[in-house]
């Protein structure tokens, strides 16, 4: 029987490193929890969040060995929102990189938001490594979904969008995407840190079901800020996932794997419709709609419900 329905306690990792990926970039990555359990690999969202260490209180450190990183240019991978050589495609060879340096042969994985797009991409991509995937917020990184979050949300949260799109000039306001763009990838930063933290503190305002100031605090830091901001717009105007890579098409080659999907029925930054899509094409998967909740990981319903889904993967 299942009981448990909260974070786990605050652990330390037993082993943290850094993996040159190529000339440019470097990622970090850490390993918690238990070294002779089951590998699990925690995704983070963004694309370029970074993870942090309440991440690691998802999964019971007696029975997971915790394998957590940082993607390309996110968090303490360095640099900090690089753009050249980074993709969806490089992340999942990143991550195949990880999972051979570290001896691991096959893994849970877990991943939010972004994280489910990288989830479903990575095990697509390789099934045979996966044991199965836990899955939050979907987001599938289609045209779509992008102009939702740049301009639908400000039907539910229109003081959050008017200080996003007022940050630019009025005459900017009709492709914000390009005019943030430009501000995010400007060397200075005097131009690109006010940018940066318009964006993303935008994203932490929308993420809750009720105001959260802590989250919109957190969004608010500048690492945080450059490296979601910076790699989202790289990634929302260059790197959608479509046509031969759309993820939804490519659900046959997991149907397999077991899979548990927790989606908040209130998501404004990923709706729930792209969540019932996947799940149409996935019947197999355990799907959960969290009826109070939002889009961010720390909301409890949500929070409760993702450590259902590791204790459940437990069994499996």
């Amino acid at each position: 029987m299942i009981t448990r329905r909260d974070l786990f306690p605050p652990i330390e990792p037993y082993r943290t490193g850094t993996l040159r990926l190529d000339a440019r970039h470097t990622m970090y990555w850490e390993q918690s929890g238990n070294p002779r359990g089951v590998p699990v690999l925690f995704l983070h969202g963004g694309p370029g969040a970074g993870a942090t260490p309440v991440h690691r209180r998802f999964f019971d450190p007696e029975f997971w060995r915790i394998v957590i990183f940082d993607q390309r240019g996110a968090g303490r991978s360095t640099p900090v929102g690089e753009l050249t050589d980074n993709t969806p495609h490089h992340l999942v060879a990143d991550i195949e990189q990880l999972r051979s340096t570290l001896g691991v042969e096959r893994w849970l994985v877990f991943g939010g938001s972004w994280g489910s797009t990288l989830a479903l991409h990575y095990a697509g991509t390789h099934p045979l490594r996966c044991i199965g995937l836990v899955l939050r917020g979907i987001f599938l990184c289609r045209r779509e979904e992008i102009d939702w979050f740049l301009y639908g949300i400000r039907r539910v949260f229109p003081e959050a969008w008017r200080a996003f799109s007022g940050f630019l000039p009025e005459a900017e306001r009709s492709d914000i995407l390009a005019a943030y763009y430009r501000r995010l990838c400007d060397p200075d930063p005097r131009i690109h840190m006010p940018a940066a933290r318009a964006w993303s503190i935008y994203e932490g305002a929308c993420s809750t079901l009720l105001p959260n100031p802590e989250t919109a605090g957190a969004f608010s830091e500048d690492r945080l800020a450059l490296g979601l901001a910076r790699i989202e717009a790289h990634f929302f105007s260059r790197h959608l996932l479509d046509g031969k890579c759309d993820l939804v098409a490519r659900v046959p080659q997991i149907r397999h794997l077991p899979a548990i999907i927790v989606q908040g029925r209130y998501d404004m930054v990923c709706p729930v419709g792209s969540a019932d899509e996947l799940v149409r094409a996935w019947p197999e998967a355990r799907y959960v709609i969290v009826p109070d909740a939002g889009h961010s990981a720390m909301e409890p319903g949500i929070r409760e419900q993702l450590i259902l889904a590791t204790e459940q993967m437990k069994q499996i």
